[in-house]
Formats: C-alpha cells, structure tokens, sequence
C-alpha cells in the first residue's frame, strides 16, 4: 500500500479535468496549464496506480473501467477539500478584490449586465464583473472548473450536477417595423406563419425554441435570415418585412432604440424561463452566495 504523503494530491485535479473533458488538451485549457505538464501529471497517474486509466479512441481518450470506476470517488473527494478550504472564509464586497465571471448570452447581458454593474461598482468597488459566452453542452465543465462563477439561461437538460434556480418568467413577443404593411389589424398565426423571419442563434443550422414549439402543433415558419445579435436583428426587421420572435422585456429594451412595434405571439406560446445556474461546491461560500444575490436583485431592478 502506498502512503498518501507519497502521492501528489495535484495529480487528482487532473485526472478529474481531463475524465470531465476527454482529453489532454482541453484539460490544459480548463487548469490554466501546459499540454506537456498535463501529459506529465497523467503519465505519473498512470505509474501510481499501474493501469492505462485513458486510451486514446480517435480524438478522445476514453477512460478505462478502473477510471470509470473511481472519477466519481475522485470527483467527490476535490469537493469536500475545497468545502473545508472554503469553509468559514469571509467575503467582504467592500473591500476584497475579486473577479467574478457570469455566463450569459447576447440579449441577457444588455438586460442584466447595465443594473448589475451598477449596483456592484456602488457597493463593491473593488470586484471586476466579466461576462462570457458559454456554450450550453460546455456549462457544466465550466462551472466545475471555476472558469466561470455562474451562469443564466434556458433550461439545460445537460447540466444535471449543477445546482440551478428558476429566477424569472418573460411572455414571448413578436417585433416588427412600425410601418408594415400586413400588421395593420394586428397580427394572427396565419400571418406569423407566412411572413419571413429573422432567428437569433449562434448555430448554423437547426431549429429556434419557438421553431420547436410550433412543429409540435405541426406548424412552421419561414426563416431567412440568421443573426448572431439581437441588435443586428432589431435593425434588420427595422428595414424590412420580416418579423423577429424575442422575449418581452428584450423587446421593450430594443424599442427605445429602434423604430419597431410590438405583438403579442398569435399562439400558445410558453413564457420563456431562465435559470441560475452554479456549481455545487460553490452553495455554501459567501463570494458564491453573495454574487447569486447581487444576479437576483439586478433582475428584479
């Protein structure tokens, strides 16, 4: 049996990085470190516990049944040491330097970002607030990793481990020019569906929400433009027939800058949901907890 004063606990946090990413080069990412020292620390891994632990299947490393067999162990264990590490340390907003990073997506951050620094540059002066985009199959990588503190979005089937809150409601609405032509009497399904639509994704292809909740009444529209931003998008409705579904008060913020009018969806569309989302070792430190607050009371301004 070899002593635990042997083994470099180090060597933990990269077995954990590198199960959660599948490979070596977006563990280096996640850790901060080299892809030669992540190399290292794995072949050092391999000698402590005398089994291959990764195989390399195409581009992924596919942990070995041994690796299966204690990730979780391993996975639990970082998280209790960073509970005892964490466990009882102060937070003061005032006076301590720290840099929080939100994970959230185009339209969110002009409705959240704006109020929440506000309030943050007013009560903690010394914090730094990033905002990222992050990718919905990656959040929960991320928010385990620390790269980013929390974050808000939909409903994400794949965070599973992470801890999430239901923190709002927003009725769905639909923009369009001031002038159109067809919306005169106001705007029914019929017209929804004929008219063109601008779709706000960072995808190339596939389907918006509402594309999803209209083929389950065997209905769809016609999208012809796809837009990256809400902005780009509100300028493109702006300048032409084509109508773009968003969130109500996304819309009103658009509104003040740009020469739309506003409808309310012709079907029975649910209201959008969006959800704060944040690592489970995160639940009970005062900086975690102290940041949730602050997302909360921004959203409520």
């Amino acid at each position: 049996m070899m002593h635990l004063s042997r083994i470099d606990l180090n060597l933990f946090v990269v077995f954990d990085a590198i199960y959660a990413e599948g490979g070596v080069t977006r563990a280096a990412e996640r850790l901060n470190l080299t892809q030669p020292a992540v190399s290292h620390a794995l072949a050092r891994l391999r000698e402590t516990f005398g089994d291959p632990l990764f195989e390399r299947q195409g581009r992924v490393l596919v942990p070995s049944p041994l690796a299966r067999n204690i990730a979780g162990r391993v996975r639990q264990t970082l998280q209790a040491m960073e509970g005892l590490v964490n466990e009882g340390r102060a937070f003061d907003p005032v006076a301590a330097p720290r840099r929080f990073v939100i994970g959230m997506r185009d339209m969110l951050e002009s409705v959240l970002l704006p109020p929440l620094a506000a309030q943050v540059a007013q009560e903690a002066p010394a914090v730094e607030l990033t905002s990222a985009l992050v990718l919905r199959r990656r959040m929960e990588a991320e928010l385990a990793a620390g790269t980013i503190d929390a974050a808000l979005d939909v409903f994400v089937p794949q965070a599973g481990a992470a801890r999430r809150q239901l923190i709002a409601r927003d009725e769905i609405v639909v923009a369009a020019r001031r002038d159109h032509p067809d919306l005169r009497g106001g705007l029914d399904l019929a017209t929804y569906l004929r008219l063109p639509h601008v779709l706000v994704t960072s995808r190339r292809h596939g389907m918006g929400m509402e594309d999803i909740e209209l083929r389950r009444a065997n209905q769809k529209r016609r999208i012809r433009v796809r837009s990256q931003h809400y902005f780009a998008a509100c300028r493109i409705v702006e300048r032409s027939d084509m109508l773009l579904t968003l969130t109500a008060r996304s819309a009103r913020l658009l509104a003040r800058q740009a020469g739309i009018q506003l409808h309310p969806f012709p079907g029975g569309m649910p209201p959008f949901e969006l959800y704060l989302y944040w690592d489970p070792r995160l639940e009970e430190d005062p900086a975690g907890r102290w940041l949730r607050d602050q997302i909360l009371r921004a959203l409520a301004a």
